[in-house]
């Protein structure tokens, strides 16, 4: 990771190309559509040259090469890896048949997805269900909305049972979080939590559902079949690199040069995606993903984009890294009391509203840490402050289109497919409205 270029007293001033960036993704999509689409890359280079350039004026060509390799390495590869891996293998699966997107049927794959979720991690099962549910919608007039809640339940909220689910609780469980405690703690406020929702959407699509210029018979059998189903062994070689790589511990390293190494479990995981991708790619049919839409123009963009975030974001959660001595500190402080007791609806919502802009996993930790790191005293007294940590980073990465790694990548499969999408704000126009007042709920019954 980059160091902040403030040693010691990290200032918000370095994260105006991070700013400079999120506004560019939201705001030119929809000023200049035409011109973001094709020069997206310069704009996203330009924005990450602005924090790349000063640092290595300020800290020497050498220092600044070695902390752009390290965060390539060590965040911004393995977050694309498996993406690539995840996006390719789920590409060679393709649902074939009759579906047709009523409201039965759409319901049914949302509440498989979100079941999914926390067995393939919200990544896998958004990117195996995402293009059966784009076929099963094809031909209605009135499905944005379909979309919106996949990426609300099987994007993020779904993930919450187990540490294969999302990124935080992954981290959780390498900390010394047990397995079972996930489940344990968080079935309660999932099952609300997705219940509610699948019921608000249920509401939503049997109204437009009934204004639909055409609507298809139910009684008519619906005849499914799987092509490439062995793609299934290569998400579980995928699920299972993820998990080698946090409870294999050698101890030893590969050195790239500029002081930067990648340990060995890194090198076997990212080795797994790769060779998962590569494989799925070869042995399936091209056919099966000709039938399937599958191009590659949505990772190409999510890769893209990415990259100029992960080096922007640095500075912004360096200063959140900080504590309350930084400049987040005036927000930092609501989260205890003067005699030192957790405010656990605090730590839910500033967990969250930060997860929401910010890559939810080390935001996770930052509030792990700060709540004292202790996993044996969190999981005990402290359950309630760690399970509001979890809730908040886990709930509320479905606020934006950046909170969580699925939910950008599900928009730019559903454009490329033809489903209009709604921009940055107003996905978060539909967040706000449908989210909000249930984690409003969800402080009362449980924080």
């Amino acid at each position: 990771m980059i160091p902040s270029p403030a040693a010691g007293a990290p200032s918000l001033l370095y994260g105006l190309p991070f700013a400079g960036l999120l506004l560019s993704i939201a705001l030119m999509p929809l000023l200049a559509p035409h011109w973001w689409e094709k020069r997206f890359p310069l704009v996203t280079l330009a924005w990450a040259s602005l924090f790349a350039l000063p640092y290595a004026a300020l800290h020497g060509v050498e220092e600044a090469g070695t902390a752009l390799l390290g965060t390539v390495v060590h965040e911004y590869l393995p977050f694309i890896l498996l993406l690539l891996a995840l996006f390719v293998v789920a590409g060679g699966i393709r649902v074939a048949g009759n579906l047709v997107g009523t409201p039965n049927t759409n319901l049914a794959l949302l509440g498989l997805g979100t079941l999914l979720a926390s067995l393939l991690g919200t990544t896998g099962a958004a990117m195996l269900l995402i293009r059966p549910l784009i076929r099963a919608n094809g031909d209605r007039r009135h499905r944005t909305h379909v979309f919106v809640f996949f990426i609300f339940l099987v994007g993020n909220i779904g993930g919450s049972l187990t540490p294969l689910g999302d990124p935080p609780l992954f981290l959780g469980f390498l900390r010394g979080v047990d397995f079972g405690w996930t489940l344990r703690a968080m079935a309660a406020p999932m099952l609300l939590s997705s219940g509610l929702l699948l019921l608000v959407f249920t509401a939503i699509d049997r109204w437009h559902w009934r204004r639909e210029p055409v609507t298809v018979p139910s009684h008519l059998p619906r005849r499914v079949r799987i092509e490439g189903g062995y793609n299934a062994a290569f998400l579980l070689v995928v699920v299972g690199a993820v998990l080698l790589s946090g409870l294999w511990r050698p101890g030893r390293s590969v050195p790239l040069g500029l002081g930067v190494s990648v340990s060995w479990q890194g090198l076997a995981r990212d080795t797994l995606l790769l060779a998962a991708a590569v494989l799925s790619y070869a042995v399936t049919p091209a056919r099966v993903r000709i039938e399937n839409a599958y191009t590659w123009v949505p990772i190409r963009e999510v890769a893209i984009l990415f990259a100029g975030i992960f080096v922007t974001i640095v500075p912004v959660l360096d200063a959140l890294k900080a504590g309350p001595a930084g400049p987040f500190g005036p927000l930092l402080h609501l989260v205890d009391r003067p005699d030192g007791t957790p405010v656990v609806a605090s730590y839910f919502w500033l967990s969250g509203a930060l997860s929401s802009v910010l890559d939810n996993a080390p935001t996770y930790l930052v509030f792990f840490d700060m709540a004292g790191g202790d996993p044996a005293r969190l999981m005990g007294d402290g359950a309630a402050t760690l399970l509001a940590i979890s809730c908040g980073a886990v709930f509320m990465g479905a606020n934006t289109y950046l909170g969580n790694a699925p939910n950008f990548m599900v928009k730019a499969i559903c454009e490329e497919g033809g489903i209009r999408m709604p921009g940055f704000f107003g996905y978060m126009a539909w967040s706000g409205l449908a989210l909000l007042p249930l984690f409003g709920l969800l402080t009362l019954v449980f924080f």
